[in-house]
């Protein structure tokens, strides 16, 4: 208990600590909601990474998906790495970038306000961005809090509360470089802590052979949809189809969440484009590879106290047991890996959705005119305020986190990801388009939620991104166009000429002498 309340307190001591170091460099609202465009590329590619992992993906979504689909759930790490931060960057970073800083946006409602020439869009982007990044921030506090209970006991409140206090004090002090910097601790914790566990997990049971050994021999139930003996050992797994659902929400998601998004408007230069995306994809492999894979051997697990007065699976209660064997020392590594991947998350969630509300409801609409000052003290406000309403949410662990998260990224992303992305490429995306594709990715999510036509709120989400992506450039080609020199201009950033040096671009010599 000492080693772990020791490694607890320099984890707190250090996070505040970032935060008054950069409370002196978040005193205008540019420098507090994107640092003044000055994070580096290891800084802006961690706080990525770290952004995308929490204790939703460590003990919610390795522990569920790792129970049903076994070993082949590692599958979802690997198309959260290639999918989701890979090709994130290579097809949204440099264009995001260059479309957001010229049209002024800081944020994902401002740049549909801005691209599409409507504020009725910002407005209505704003609303549904923090209605629906509320619930995952619940289970982002809800996946923390069981690990809590597992290492310390302390009551499931208590965690919340702590939890709550922290993120909130290093934002509020801070900002977003705050948050960077912390990020970038907590990622090189998150990289060293999951190699870690995943060793000695599998050694407790004979080591990775022994281990695979025995999670073939585990017999099938009536919950696989695949009823083969050693399935929980193959290729694809149990349950392929719906395996393939989880890839999608979890990798292409990240295209159309604010707070994933919010990381390319503050790239700092080219460099950061094509550092951040290797070095961003490089985290997600050994972090979210290394979570799955540990996950594929939940079943390994299955005599524990895993099972609720009915004999149902507790799906968030599988990773605590797996972890709640090794020794003090390990455990407290896990604590602060899963804090470390959380507080990034909870800090990147609550500053998104505080300066959507401030910058792109508050201000111009409810206040019309209003100061540096008057803004970064309503920012401050509103964290405060969306904390202590995740709070209130994450209060009630009923619900399982893995279908939290699934709710909150299948309505944002489901709504955002299609007309983001076009509109950063294409021209002829209509204003009628974008508001058929807010309509049918909250419209997917919520009414799935009950009427359960689909299978879960996972493959909600999934079918939500893709019927997006359809219904997005079908409305545009029906619709009315928008104002051609509107976007002319939106596009004009692309066009502009700078000059580099010749060792970043090549350009070819005319041969004179062979005329």
């Amino acid at each position: 208990m000492i080693i772990k309340i020791t490694l607890m307190v320099l984890f707190f001591a250090s996070m505040i600590g970032v935060g008054i170091y950069a409370k002196s460099k978040a005193n205008s609202v540019s420098n507090f909601v994107l640092g003044g465009n000055t994070a580096g590329p290891w800084l802006t590619a961690f706080s990525y990474g770290t952004s995308y992992f929490s204790a939703v993906i460590f003990v919610g979504y390795a522990g569920q998906f790792g129970w049903k689909f076994g070993l082949a759930s590692t599958w979802i790490g690997l198309g959260n790495a290639l999918i989701g931060s890979l090709l994130a960057w290579v097809i949204l970073g440099r264009r995001t970038r260059i479309m957001s800083n010229h049209l002024k946006a800081a944020t994902m409602p401002s740049f549909f306000g801005s691209r599409y020439d409507s504020k009725a869009l910002k407005i209505g982007a704003s609303i549904i961005a923090f209605i629906f990044l509320i619930p995952y921030t619940a289970s982002v506090y809800n996946g923390l809090s069981r690990l809590f209970e597992m290492a310390f006991g302390i009551p499931y409140e208590i965690c919340i509360l702590v939890m709550a206090v922290l993120t909130g004090l290093y934002v509020i002090l801070g900002g977003y470089m705050a948050t960077t910097i912390n990020d970038f601790i907590q990622g090189i914790i998150m990289l060293f802590g999951i190699c870690a566990v995943v060793v000695a997990v599998l050694n407790g049971n004979g080591g990775f052979y022994e281990s695979l050994i025995k999670l073939s021999e585990v017999p099938v139930d009536e919950t696989v949809a695949v009823a083969q003996q050693g399935v929980f050992a193959s290729f694809f797994g149990a349950d392929p189809l719906n395996l393939l659902s989880v890839i999608i929400l979890t990798s292409l998601g990240t295209w159309g969440l604010p707070q994933m998004v919010h990381k390319f408007y503050a790239i700092k230069n080219e460099k950061s484009v094509k550092t951040g995306a290797v070095v961003s994809t490089f985290f997600a492999v050994i972090v979210a590879g290394g979570c799955y894979f540990l996950g594929g051997f939940a079943r390994l697990f299955g005599d524990r106290n895993i099972y609720d007065a009915n004999g149902g699976v507790i799906y968030d209660a599988i990773i605590p047991e797996m972890l709640a064997s090794l020794p003090d020392i390990l455990i407290g590594i896990v604590v602060v890996l899963v804090l470390s991947a959380s507080m990034s998350t909870l800090s990147s969630l609550v500053l998104t959705s505080a300066s959507t509300i401030t910058l792109d409801i508050v201000k111009g609409h409810v206040v019309k005119e209003m100061g540096e000052k008057k803004q970064l003290l309503i920012l401050r406000i509103f964290i405060f305020f969306f904390v202590a309403l995740s709070v209130i949410i994450a209060w009630n662990k009923t619900t399982f986190i893995a279908q939290l998260m699934g709710i909150s990224w299948g309505a944002l992303a489901g709504a955002f990801l299609a007309p983001f992305m076009y509109g950063l490429y294409w021209k002829g995306v209509t204003k009628a388009s974008v508001w058929a594709s807010f309509i049918c990715g909250v419209g997917i999510t919520v009414s799935n939620m009950f009427l359960n036509y689909l299978p879960s709120p996972i493959v909600a989400g999934a079918v939500a991104m893709i019927a997006g992506l359809v219904v997005v450039p079908l409305v545009s080609l029906i619709t009315p166009k928008m104002n051609k020199e509107k976007v002319e201009h939106a596009f004009a950033g692309y066009d502009k000429v700078v000059s580099v040096p010749e060792k970043m671009y090549l350009v070819e010599e005319e041969k004179e002498n062979n005329k």
